[in-house]
């Protein structure tokens, strides 16, 4: 989807394909047509954008065929989807019973990380519509936290160093620019937008490299969201990329009845990062069953937790979503005088983690949520003065 700027222009709005994990090209095509046509065809779009997910194996094809490549290029036009943004965060395995850690395998740090990321590149270069020279791609925040030392630092300081320069060269020879975001997460090296500026500012390429703002993500660890784009503008980081999504808020840990109502969400799929704020700051565990188990997390202020729940269908009481926090980010992305970023992204990858009775119940059902969402991203913007574009 697309949307006019008062400033003249274009803002794009398209949701994530991780939400349909697809390790194979040939899932990557069933997924375009089983979900994202059906989600174009209900919201009586021509055309909807889709920032796609392309898994190791499914990229390997892609970058080793170029039949390949030009073969999804038309099907994607066949089907009246368009990308210019790739979900370059998780590597493989995304759709496995259990995720977990493993989606900050390999890290910066690793070449493979770095030979993934200029394949995807070099994919959406080719990729993007014929009227689009930009796109970008999401990436994870260096690396979890744990056994990332000095050296590891400078192994991925380096290969973000080389990964610019590709970027550069892609540019030349294809004439189409993209854009790497970091996309700062809890418990990784880069858990919030204040510790995404040092290492992004000594690498100084903000052309290439800058930042992807997680509304989910930014809620989780209490970032209030014009101190953190504030900050990030007086360092010269850039928003490449946003993803809206939102968080699951407990107001009042400590009563039963909250306790029970967040028990549900602990799932054993993916992490699910839990905060609070006391005066001496941020304290987390690293998942919701250990903030609900455990003493770690004091219980007198309230609680958020990494879970992507849907924009539209906010959690019944006694919980809540952090909703508000997208709204206010994207107020301030998109409805200055100039846009902060160009390319919005509805990423609500856990539907079928949600509580059994929240859960879609078939395809159809998905189709309906994911519509549901992209509706009400689309009601935000307009309100915000931008016009859909056919």
């Amino acid at each position: 989807m697309r949307f006019r700027h008062p400033d003249g222009s274009v803002v794009h709005l398209a949701y994530c394909t991780n939400v349909h994990p697809a390790e194979t090209l040939d899932g990557v095509l069933a997924q375009l047509r089983d979900h994202c046509e059906p989600v174009r065809r209900r919201l009586g779009r021509d055309r909807l954008g889709i920032g796609l997910w392309l898994a190791r194996g499914a990229a390997h094809a892609l970058i080793t065929d170029p039949a390949a490549l030009r073969g999804l290029r038309a099907e994607l036009d066949r089907r009246g989807l368009e990308v210019v943004t790739l979900n370059g965060f998780p590597y493989e395995g995304f759709g496995a019973e259990e995720v977990k850690h493993r989606v900050y395998r390999p890290d910066w740090a690793d070449p493979e990380r770095l030979d993934h990321t200029t394949s995807l590149a070099r994919l959406l270069a080719a990729l993007l519509p014929d009227d689009v020279t930009e796109g970008t791609v999401s990436t994870l925040p260096l690396a979890w936290r744990t056994a990332y030392d000095d050296a590891r630092a400078d192994k991925a300081q380096a290969a973000l160093a080389n990964l610019a320069e590709r970027l550069d060269a892609l540019q030349d020879l294809t004439g189409r620019s993209v854009r790497i975001g970091l996309e700062p997460e809890p418990g990784c090296v880069v858990e919030t937008t204040r510790d995404a500026i040092a290492p992004l500012t000594a690498l100084g390429r903000p052309d290439r490299v800058g930042l992807c703002l997680d509304t989910c993500h930014l809620a989780t660890s209490f970032e209030d969201p014009d101190s953190a784009l504030d900050a990030l503008a007086a360092a010269g980081v850039p928003v490449v990329k946003s993803q809206l999504s939102a968080a699951l808020h407990a107001e009042h840990p400590a009563r039963p009845e909250v306790r029970a109502a967040l028990a549900a969400f602990a799932e054993p799929r993916f992490l699910h990062q839990t905060r609070t704020t006391t005066d001496a700051g941020l304290l987390g565990t690293d998942d919701l069953d250990e903030a609900l188990t455990t003493d770690a997390l004091p219980d007198t202020a309230p609680w958020r937790a990494h879970f992507h729940v849907p924009l539209h269908a906010a959690p019944a009481a006694p919980l809540t979503s952090t909703l508000p926090v997208l709204k206010a980010a994207l107020a301030r992305l998109v409805g200055g005088p100039r846009p902060l970023t160009r390319h919005l992204e509805v990423e609500t990858y856990t539907w079928q983690a949600l509580p059994p009775e929240l859960r879609p119940r078939g395809r159809a059902q998905l189709t309906d949520g994911i519509a549901a969402e992209l509706t009400l991203a689309r009601d935000l913007l307009t309100d915000l003065g931008l016009k859909e574009l056919p």
